[in-house]
């Protein structure tokens, strides 16, 4: 029988992991361009020219529902390539974005979403140099799909990639965990709680940067797809170390920890779109959870565990009642068309 793709092949868990690197990488001989490429699979890749790298990042956006507590798919579509960039260590400076619109799609609906789109470029200065624009017949997309493609620079072996740990490194998330897919699956399925759940939807560059000028930052990554689970397990076996996580040090919004049992949802398995994790020397550890919490997306910072050499490949959690449990990247994600 055929195999077929699946939801949980785009939702950046193990079965998304298994379709890249056995089906899509091993067709194409050329990936790289002098620097990170598609084998390194970290959040961007980069073309070094003269004393610089060209950071790039290219990002589908297929959530649902399109407006959400928060944002909307625009605004969605901005931060997330903003950041994806960000988390490579370079300063983002443009973008360019792809629009594939359903027929009969309500222009003020386009209107509000474009709007959201340059409202969130602007605020980190970045300048939308480059589109395009295409339209299906009823029924052939569900709305609107959006792909945006980020540009950095960075000065060349500034890059920051994801596979940087080293022992005795601290672990830092710049903010509360599982905001964003929580507040949309209860969107999605018209669940009403007394606090009202909003997606942490943010462009971040302005607490990355704050990080990276006081330094000592060895590794970082978006946790997206697959959520701070599976931001931990790339970071742990790409670099061959294992990450101990302390539980009651995590950042979960009551309300979100709330929902999410009500759920049965893991919030460590749930997309965050205004959030990146961290690896810091720990020497360095406390200044720089001081310069992010500084920062207007940086306020619930928090160090949620450390870095050793022992069990590599491994993530860790500490919990609160004194035991300690494997923490493994899920299957898929448990929320699908969440970014």
């Amino acid at each position: 029988m055929e195999k077929r793709i699946e939801l949980a092949h785009g939702a950046g868990g193990i079965l998304m992991d298994e379709l890249i690197k056995n089906v899509i990488i091993p067709k194409f001989s050329l990936r790289t361009a002098g620097g990170v490429g598609l084998d390194d699979l970290d959040d961007g890749a980069s073309i070094p020219v003269g004393d610089y790298e060209i950071v790039i990042s290219t990002d589908a956006h297929t959530v649902d529902p399109i407006f959400f507590p928060g944002g909307d798919i625009g605004k969605l579509a901005v931060a997330g390539i903003i950041n994806d960039v960000s988390v490579m260590g370079a300063r983002p400076i443009a973008i360019t974005s792809a629009m594939v619109l359903e027929e009969g799609f309500p222009i003020s609906d386009l209107e509000k979403i474009l709007a959201s789109m340059a409202q969130t470029a602007e605020e980190v200065g970045v300048a939308l140099i480059s589109g395009d624009t295409k339209v299906v017949p009823r029924g052939q997309v569900d709305k609107i799909i959006i792909t945006t493609t980020g540009v950095g620079i960075v000065k060349r072996g500034h890059i920051i990639k994801d596979s940087g740990l080293k022992p005795g490194d601290k672990i830092i998330i710049t903010g509360t965990i599982g905001d964003h897919g929580i507040a949309l699956l209860a969107k999605r399925e018209g669940l009403e709680f007394e606090t009202e759940l909003k997606s942490d939807v943010a462009p971040i560059w302005e607490t990355i940067n704050a990080a990276l000028s006081v330094g000592g930052i060895t590794a970082m990554k978006d946790p997206t797809r697959g959520g701070v689970a599976a931001a931990l397990v790339d970071m742990a076996e790409k670099s061959k170390v294992s990450i101990w996580i302390e539980e009651d040090a995590l950042p979960i919004r009551e309300e979100v920890q709330a929902a999410a049992e009500m759920l049965g949802i893991d919030p460590l398995e749930v997309t965050n779109e205004g959030k990146a994790v961290i690896g810091v020397s720990n020497d360095k550890a406390e200044e720089v959870l001081d310069a992010i919490r500084k920062t207007k997306y940086g306020r619930n910072a928090a160090i949620i565990g450390e870095v050793k050499a022992e069990k590599p490949g491994y993530v860790l959690v500490r919990t609160s009642i004194g035991g300690t449990r494997i923490l493994e990247k899920p299957y898929g994600e448990p929320i699908p068309r969440v970014c």
